[in-house]
Formats: structure tokens, sequence, C-alpha cells
């Protein structure tokens, strides 16, 4: 038996007034931000952060990708890793370099999935490591890597917590495969 979610994704017609500007935009297009919903200004403080994260990053798109798929999977968050292998297949990722950032990347994916690992081991970077990562991908990546690992893993604490359903157009892929 399965125990009723805290805090489920708020739908369209329980929409918090505080937030109707906010409707029809990301707030309303995940269940992780229909959860966070539940805290109007969080919500709203959370914006500006996630743009320059999801859209602005110095990463780019593909490097985001491995430190988010890396994350999720530290995390334990099939949330997050289902969302993100789908996101990954988009930009082209075939399956096996999804697959290595569970378990063996190769080249960048490695020193990015090293990172992400000090992160959430360490909670810092090595100064030798740093030094390394901001020559191959700039200081201002650095910056914006941590700041990812960071944000995600909000998300995931939230989305663990809340027991956040996924979405219903994100095909479920459990962190630790059977």
């Amino acid at each position: 038996m399965t125990r009723p979610t805290l805090c489920p994704p708020i739908s369209d017609a329980d929409w918090p007034e505080a937030l109707d500007d906010m409707r029809g935009g990301f707030a309303t297009g995940l269940n992780v931000y229909r959860t966070m919903a539940y805290h109007p200004a969080l919500l709203r403080a959370w914006a500006p952060l996630r743009q320059h994260i999801v859209k602005e990053n110095a990463l780019g798109m593909e490097l985001l990708e491995v430190v988010i798929l890396r994350a999720g999977y530290r995390l334990g968050s099939d949330y997050e890793w289902s969302q993100h292998v789908d996101r990954a297949r988009k930009l082209g990722f075939p399956d096996d370099r999804i697959e290595a950032v569970r378990r063996g990347a190769e080249g960048l994916d490695l020193k990015l999935v090293e990172a992400v690992d000090a992160l959430l081991d360490d909670h810092r970077l090595g100064s030798e490591q740093e030094a390394e990562l901001a020559e191959l991908v700039g200081r201002e990546a650095v910056f914006d890597l941590i700041a990812t690992v960071g944000f995600y893993s909000v998300l995931g604490y939230l989305l663990l917590t809340y027991e956040t359903p996924l979405d219903d157009d994100i095909s479920y892929y459990p962190v630790a495969p059977a």
C-alpha cells in the first residue's frame, strides 16, 4: 500500500492566486514546481536563479546535462534522473553516454562527474581540481557548475521529501536500474 504524497503537485484548478502571474510558464510546466508552489514566495524567488541555471549557464546545454544527470543520480532522485535522461536524449546523447555518467564517464564528462562527486562528498572542489576545470571550461562555468549542483540538490531534497510524481510526458528511468 502506497502512502499519499504529502504535497501532491498543485493542479491548475487549485493554483495559488499569489502565483497567478506565473501560470502557464515554467512554474506550471513541471510537477517539481507545482509542488514548490505550496510555498509561493520560494517559487517566486526561485525563478531568476532557475533562469540562469537552466537557460544561461556558462557550461552550455550539453555539459550542463552531464552535471545534472550526475547530481540526480547521486541524490537518488528518480524524478531528476528521468527528466534529464529525456532532456539528454533530446540533445542527442547516446544511451551509452548517459549510462557512463552513472558508471564510468571519460574525458571532460569524467571531470564533471568527479566535480559533482567532490561537491556532494567533500562540499568543495579542491584547488587543483578547480584550476583544471577552470582551464577546461572557464572560471564562470566552474561557478555555474557549483551553483547547478546546489540548485539541483535543493530540488532533489524537495522531490524526495514530497515524493513528487514524475510528469506524465516523461518516461520512468530509475536511478538504480534493475
